[in-house]
């Protein structure tokens, strides 16, 4: 079913509040599969997540390289979605996931010839993570911008974003206590096949869903014409605008953290792959608490106030990791910043979504990779090597208080974006209640 067009009020009315509906995005069958498929293949990503920075750690001893293996596992990313955008809005959304699908898993296979035959290096890690990040900025932004061809029912949007990020955090919370097992009994090549292993679930999920196909896109210009048009229509939304730049401020200040995880439970914890399973699963859980709370939410209503205080409690966390001296204090922090890393991220998907044209979609979320994946890369690089003259928990402390001071500026400005925004919100039937 063809998306409704976002300009008709009419056809595309403020989803209910959630009335015990969480169910709501599960009606539909190709998300159901869509789900199946993502839970199982999330698993292996987390497995892969977990390995990646403790065999960085383990070949180089360095916090510098620790940055630099996330930096280029991230990098391409916000160099390419912009452009990914503009391609994925021309073709067929499902059989460029599909591509993707294939693509990936023969980068994790890679991944395991590598550490299972002993002759992964750095520069192994480093190489490969490129690839899956050049991999990683079309598959995302074709992944999101399927979303709405697999809901026949726009008001399920919200619902649907929300489980979603429930199972990719679900994973996040189970796959590093796995992996940590794994990695300490088997090393990490083990971690890797089984990854290249559960793409097969994504792949099969897709072949089994009854998509109506979307009548080809006209093209109106070049690559590079289309990218500057989607800047354009990006920058005459205002709201979409700052929740996207608030984002990627949040993405370079704190998307790093789970990159130095592994330092932290070396150094100033002095414990092994369990410890950092500990943390990991920690912040994982945080992350899968926040999926569920929006999973609850059947409405774009009151996004803004909730990316704010999201800000302000990811910027009061960072600062508190000052106090870490063991890994129980540890715990209930990471869990904070797990929690308000992806309810932000989500929520501003949400937004996207709600508020973005059709037509536009793919360009638009690409630029949302590019906040939170480009951010991290940048984040990962700069705080990398920030930690190996200051030490990682300090690092964090300066994260979190400019946190804080783009959380001021965002309440400063919250008033004048609600106002710009009134016209749009009340052309799609929102209340009006930014």
């Amino acid at each position: 079913m063809l998306r409704p067009d976002p300009t008709s009020a009419a056809r595309r009315p403020e989803p209910p509040r959630a009335t015990g509906r969480s169910r709501g995005a599960l009606r539909h069958r190709n998300y159901r599969l869509f789900l199946t498929g993502q839970g199982i293949s999330i698993l292996g990503t987390w497995l892969t997540r977990f390995a990646v920075p403790w065999m960085a750690y383990r070949l180089s001893g360095s916090a510098l390289m620790l940055g630099l293996v996330a930096f280029c596992g991230q990098a391409p990313t916000p160099l390419v979605a912009p452009f990914a955008g503009v391609l994925v809005d021309r073709w067929d959304r499902r059989r460029a996931i599909l591509a993707l699908q294939v693509a990936g898993m023969l980068q994790s296979v890679a991944l395991a010839a590598f550490a299972l035959t002993g002759a992964m290096a750095i520069w192994h890690l480093i190489v490969l993570g490129a690839v899956q990040a050049v991999i990683n900025a079309f598959d995302i932004t074709a992944r999101q911008s399927f979303m709405g061809q697999m809901i026949d029912d726009r008001g399920d949007l919200p619902n649907a974003i929300a489980l979603n990020a429930s199972i990719v955090n679900g994973g996040r919370l189970v796959g590093p206590a796995i992996a940590a097992v794994v990695v300490d009994r088997f090393g990490e090549g083990p971690c890797f096949a089984i990854d290249a292993a559960t793409y097969l679930a994504v792949i099969g999920s897709l072949l089994m869903m009854r998509v109506a196909r979307r009548p080809p896109r006209p093209r109106t210009g070049s690559v590079l014409a289309e990218l500057a048009a989607g800047l354009r229509y990006v920058a005459g939304l205002p709201l979409v605008l700052a929740a996207l730049v608030v984002l990627a401020i949040a993405s370079v200040l704190a998307g790093a953290h789970a990159a130095l995880l592994p330092l932290i439970a070396a150094t100033t914890l002095h414990g092994g792959p369990g410890t950092l399973g500990v943390l990991m699963g920690s912040s994982g859980c945080g992350a899968f608490t926040g999926a569920l709370y929006l999973a609850r939410r059947s409405t774009v209503r009151g996004i803004p106030r909730l990316i704010l205080r999201c800000m302000l409690g990811l910027g009061a966390a960072l600062v508190a990791l000052e106090l870490v001296t063991a890994t129980w204090i540890a715990v209930p922090i990471l869990f904070v910043i797990g929690l308000t890393m992806v309810v932000q991220i989500a929520s501003t998907n949400t937004l996207v979504q709600a508020l973005v044209d059709d037509a536009m979609l793919g360009r638009v979320i690409s630029l949302h990779a590019v906040a939170f994946l480009g951010g991290a890369a940048v984040g990962a690089l700069l705080e990398g090597a920030l930690a190996d003259r200051i030490g990682a928990i300090h690092s964090f402390a300066i994260a979190g208080m400019l946190c804080l001071a783009t959380a001021a500026g965002l309440a400063t400005a919250l008033p004048r974006l609600r106002q710009a925004s009134r016209p749009l919100y009340a052309r799609l039937g929102i209340a009006d209640d930014a």
